[in-house]
């Protein structure tokens, strides 16, 4: 007996030590640990901020979302009087109840929602995008083991104009995360900071009332605000895909930017996709008006004949002797279709797209000067929007190019261009030289409500005011009856562009196969206000820019003219000298014409 009495108070003495311990000396670490272990964490997610067009309209926005998650081992009580394990005799009854109650809320049968209940494990999701008014009507049915896992919620982002505008705003992936377009380019802005909410809960999981609380709360995107007009876009978008289908092309773009300021008010491009099913999407997740690049045959002459104008190399009058063929090192060149020798003005060139002309005139300028024009076009650099996944294009330094390329680059073959690029050359000369970087966003919105713009980037002089009118004058003769895309025309309007035909450089082939046609041009061309640049990519039904791209220019334009409201000027052109006299060309010691070169590569 003393043994054991002894023993017990040794052992007494051990518990009075270590309760002294804890209740004393290291009562705040212990306490601390059991409130650690009865504190549950749960994030609080931001919700994206809502891109919106120039007019106004939501092009993407984001709302909340919850995970709805059962745990069968307690779905199967469901409507049985106190009962806390499931009971095999009732078990089924149970569970058929459950899912025809969960069944109209879910937007599942209760055949599909039986077997997710019925699982083994203690988690089965079974909707992830639930709202939160649906939710409290599914917590309202008070059916054991169906809960929200607060965890998992991610909000969902919606695109209330879907593929019309999907490839320029992009997409969001179901873990939240950008995945292209504009959301992927304004992430930052529009991602906002998640919260997290701290609260102590029992054994079961529920929140202890009155028991310790706090957290942050989360911190909403910013609003972003584009300079594209959704009424544009979506006609562009539309007006692109019914030519697509009538010409067979494989592919296609469309971009409408303001001639004065280079904003964007389209950027459309096909094959597009759905963002609102993104994991289903089949069409090009990419806009290829800023991604593909392409050889842009005709429309490049616009260049030359600029920059020989801007270093008084030739006079928009001056004669020009095209011969049906030309040779130049070890190639013939020719035009579009054979034709006798023919007596044309710098002005007729460019009007009837001649390519021996164009090389007449080009070579009135050294190599290296005229990649400094293309350079200074926007050739071989980005846009500056800072649109994901945007190329540079091509363009081979001067002294690298082949005998040859310094005659194909001069009509558009030979390097390589994006859509937004080549429209930036059109707005350069409707802006009486003068480039300006394409813009995209408009600004953002704080939290706050205060609107931050944009910052404007100065424009960059290309070719003088003079030489950018003669162009534009030039430009208004290939929408003539005697130019090459009448079909651009639009009534009471001047119009000024170009067509543009070239062979198409397919990288999955490893080379040339089909065509690029296009066309690109602005209007009024007297006051530009807007540029429209169409491309279409390996055409079946026909090849050429004027017949293929130009009725798609003249629809969109049409129709912009009209969103924006710009009145016809109501002035007639300019007059401009197409032809000449062929024995003026050959007495006048200032005709271009072609002279014997070198051979060579």
């Amino acid at each position: 007996m003393r043994g054991l009495t002894v023993a017990v108070l040794f052992v007494f003495s051990i518990f009075a030590a270590q309760l002294l311990r804890i209740q004393g000396f290291d009562s705040s670490a212990v306490a601390a640990e059991a409130l650690e272990q009865r504190t549950e964490k749960v994030v609080i997610p931001a919700l994206r901020g809502k891109i919106t067009s120039a007019d106004g309209v939501v092009l993407a926005s984001s709302r909340a979302r919850e995970t709805v998650v059962a745990d069968p081992t307690a779905v199967c009580t469901y409507q049985q009087k106190n009962k806390k394990t499931c009971d095999p005799a009732t078990a089924g009854d149970a569970v058929d109840a459950a899912a025809a109650a969960l069944a109209p809320l879910l937007g599942r049968s209760a055949a599909d929602l039986r077997p997710v209940l019925t699982r083994t494990g203690r988690y089965q999701v079974l909707d992830r995008r639930v709202s939160p008014l649906t939710w409290r009507k599914i917590a309202k049915l008070g059916i054991p083991g169906i809960y929200k896992d607060s965890a998992e919620a991610v909000p969902e982002r919606v695109y209330p104009q879907g593929p019309a505008s999907a490839s320029l705003v992009g997409y969001v992936m179901n873990d939240g995360e950008a995945g292209g377009g504009l959301e992927s380019m304004m992430d930052k802005a529009l991602k906002g900071k998640a919260g997290y909410s701290v609260f102590e809960k029992a054994p079961d999981g529920s929140k202890i009332p009155g028991g310790r609380q706090g957290g942050v709360r989360a911190v909403d995107g910013e609003d972003v605000t584009l300079t594209v007009n959704s009424n544009i876009q979506w006609y562009a978008q539309n007006a692109l895909a019914q030519r697509m289908s009538e010409m067979g092309a494989q592919s296609g773009t469309a971009v409408v930017m303001n001639a004065k300021s280079g904003k964007v008010l389209a950027l459309a491009s096909y094959p597009t996709f759905d963002p609102n099913d993104i994991g289903r999407a089949k069409g090009s997740l990419v806009n290829k008006a800023v991604s593909d690049v392409f050889e842009p045959g005709s429309t490049a002459k616009v260049m030359t004949i600029a920059a020989a104008l801007e270093d008084k190399k030739v006079t928009p009058d001056q004669p020009v002797i095209i011969p049906n063929r030309m040779q130049r090192f070890d190639a013939s060149f020719k035009d579009s279709h054979d034709h006798p020798t023919l007596y044309r003005t710098v002005a007729g060139t460019l009007a009837e797209s001649s390519n021996i002309g164009t090389i007449l005139v080009g070579e009135t300028l050294e190599p290296k000067r005229l990649e400094e024009y293309y350079r200074k076009f926007g050739l071989g650099s980005k846009s500056g929007m800072g649109f994901p996944g945007e190329s540079k294009g091509l363009l081979a330094p001067a002294d690298k190019w082949s005998g040859t390329q310094r005659s194909t680059v001069m009509f558009g073959q030979g390097l390589s261009v994006t859509a937004i690029q080549a429209a930036s050359v059109f707005q350069t000369i409707a802006n009486g030289g003068m480039r300006m970087t394409p813009t995209l966003v408009e600004g953002t919105t704080h939290a706050d409500g205060t609107i931050e713009k944009t910052p404007t980037a100065p424009g960059t002089r290309v070719v003088s005011t003079d030489t950018a009118t003669k162009v534009n004058a030039m430009l208004e003769g290939v929408v003539s009856k005697e130019g090459t895309a009448p079909q651009a025309q639009i009534p009471g309007y001047r119009v000024a562009g170009k067509t543009g035909t070239a062979d198409f450089y397919d990288a999955k082939l490893g080379r040339y196969s089909g065509k690029t046609a296009s066309f690109i041009g602005y209007a009024p061309a007297d006051d530009p206000e807007l540029v429209v640049a169409v491309i279409l990519q390996r055409p079946s039904a026909s090849i050429y820019g004027g017949t293929v791209a130009g009725p798609v220019f003249q629809d969109v334009m049409t129709y912009a003219l009209q969103e924006l409201k710009v009145p016809p000027t109501g002035t007639t052109k300019a007059a401009i000298t197409l032809s000449v006299d062929p024995e003026v060309a050959q007495s006048d010691p200032n005709t271009l014409r072609d002279k014997p070169r070198g051979s060579g590569k």
